[in-house]
């Protein structure tokens, strides 16, 4: 995963853990989770849009 081991992935955990806190870490999950989401259905809707463009396009 990126080139990450296992030990360098638990040391960033431990960080992020550390400076957000334990009652802050499903906040911040829930909050980026929701980006990820927003950011899927934009491409999914650009997609559809590119497409349904190519259909109206009279072709030679």
């Amino acid at each position: 995963m990126f080139g990450i081991g296992g030990q360098e992935l638990m040391l960033i955990l431990v960080i992020i853990l550390v400076l957000f806190g334990a009652k802050k870490l499903p906040e911040l999950a829930r909050g980026l989770g929701k980006g990820i989401k927003e950011f899927k259905n934009a491409q999914n809707e650009s997609e559809d849009e590119i497409d349904n463009t190519a259909d109206k396009t009279p072709k030679k």
